[in-house]
Order: structure tokens, then sequence, then C-alpha cells
């Protein structure tokens, strides 16, 4: 089958668009945007069936899938010769076990230092004796990824491999849509490349609240309300914050939720690359 039309019949199975070439070289080949873009969609599929997931992923150039499930806790973990990808899923809100891990908000003592949101570690620690197994037999370059619980729990995972007795150690993280971990202690100790997106008004990005003791980490990546990557100050984020609402208000959608969709982060790095490229985007 051409490979244009293999491509349109996934993404007619899937429910949406993959923007990603297929890989032909090492993920660390890739500059940061095209990188985000890959992990963004691999993030989107871990959300998928396993026999979809597995379609998905094969179409950008993974040749092997692994699902691990565990009372509810899930991720994924795609290779290619090269390289070795766990990525994590987000919250399905007809998921019981998801709902109670972004509820559970008191923090409790994370396995490295400080402390850490109580139920993202549990869903972490469902998995953890797998994945551990998984990883510490892993001879490949080790990237972590996830979108909105999937993001909290990367960050989980990224922390343990780098502090444990794990060879391992994980190259980069990448996040999209993550709320907030853990304490400023917790986030300061661990030194992770952290590439941590965050779109306009994502309500789930700001929770746990500050004064609650919980701060993020990494390097944040901000779309603003055009879907454009932008540095701000405080003030211009908070009317960048209003523009999105009123944006959202005209078309008639709720701006905090539809915001943490990661078909509109895929999209927006999407097209920042086609920017960066000085190409026409494929929409």
């Amino acid at each position: 089958m051409d490979p244009i039309e293999r491509r349109n019949e996934i993404e007619k199975a899937i429910g949406f668009k993959l923007y990603s070439r297929p890989m032909s070289g090492t993920i660390k080949e890739l500059d940061k945007l095209s990188k985000s873009l890959l992990f963004a969609e691999l993030s989107n599929i871990a959300y998928l069936r396993e026999d979809l997931a597995t379609r998905a992923a094969q179409d950008i150039g993974f040749t092997e899938s692994r699902f691990f499930n565990r009372e509810g806790s899930q991720a994924y973990i795609f290779e290619t010769n090269s390289d070795c990808a766990i990525v994590c899923r987000g919250t399905e809100p007809n998921e019981w076990n998801d709902i109670k891990a972004d509820i559970n908000a008191a923090s409790v003592v994370a396995e490295t230092i400080g402390r850490v949101h109580k139920g993202f570690k549990r869903e972490v620690d469902d998995l953890w004796p797998e994945l551990e197994t998984a990883i510490v037999e892993n001879k490949k370059m080790l990237w972590i990824a996830g979108h909105s619980l999937g993001g909290a729990m990367a960050t989980i995972c990224a922390s343990r491999c780098k502090l444990s007795h794990i060879q391992s150690n994980p190259i980069e993280l990448y996040t999209f849509g993550s709320p907030r971990v853990g304490n400023k202690r917790y986030v300061n100790y661990t030194v992770v490349v952290h590439i941590r997106w965050v779109n306009n008004n994502d309500i789930v990005t700001r929770v746990p609240p500050n004064w609650m003791g919980y701060r993020h980490t990494g390097e944040e990546m901000y779309l603003n309300a055009h879907g454009k990557i932008r540095k701000m100050t405080k003030w211009q984020r908070t009317k960048d914050r209003w523009r999105g609402f009123w944006m959202g208000a005209k078309v008639g959608s709720i701006d905090p939720f539809s915001d943490h969709s990661l078909d509109q982060y895929a999209k927006c790095i999407y097209t920042a690359i086609c920017a960066q490229e000085r190409t026409t985007p494929l929409l």
C-alpha cells in the first residue's frame, strides 16, 4: 500500500491526524520541535487500545510496542533499533483509578527526596516493578513522555531512573499539559532535561496550586492564545489568558478544557515546525 494511503487509513482508524514523518535515524538527531512533535503524537497514541497503538507507532517508525496495565495505571514502551520511549497514559474520564489519582492531592515523601503528589506516586508505584525491569534490561537510548496525568507519571519515572541504581537513564523528558508533581525540594533535586509544554489556559497545568507547596520543573514551552510559542512576563501571560478565554467564548468552547487537548498541542508544534522550515502546514 502507498505510504500516504496507509497513513490516511490509520488516521481514520485512530481518529486523529499524525504529523510526524517516519523515523529514519535516531531521536537524538532531531531538533527540539521535531522531538516535541514526536512525543506529543506518541502521548496521543498511548490513549489507544493496543492494536491501534501498535499500528500508529509503526507508521512513524517504532517497530516494537509493549503495553503495561496494572490496576488502571497504564503506559507503553515504543522502540526502534536505537531508541526506547516510555510513554505514560494520561487521565481517562471514565477510569475511576485515574480520577482518584488526580484528586488525591495530598503530598507524601518521595522515594528520592522531598515530597510528591500522593495520587500520581501511587499510579507509578503500580507500574514500577514491570517498568523498572524493562528499563534495567534496556540497552538503547531512553526517552520518557506523557500528557496530563501521564506527564506527571513520566516526571516521577524520570526522577526514579535518574536517582536509582538503573544505568539506563533518560536522555530527555517531554510532557504536555502536565500538572505540578512535587514540592520545591523534589523538583530541584532531580536534574533531568525536561521540556514541558503549556497551552495558554490549559487548566491542568495550574493544579495542584502553588499554595499547597507544589512547583513545576523543566523548561517551559508556552503556546499563546494564537498557538504561537512565546516567552512572556507574568502580566503578558495574564492578558494572553484573557485573550484565550475571549477567543474560546466566541466559538463556544471552554478554553481551560479545550486547551488541554493533545491534538491542539500537536497541531501547534507542527505549525511551528512548518514556520521554521518555511513550508505550508498540511492541516
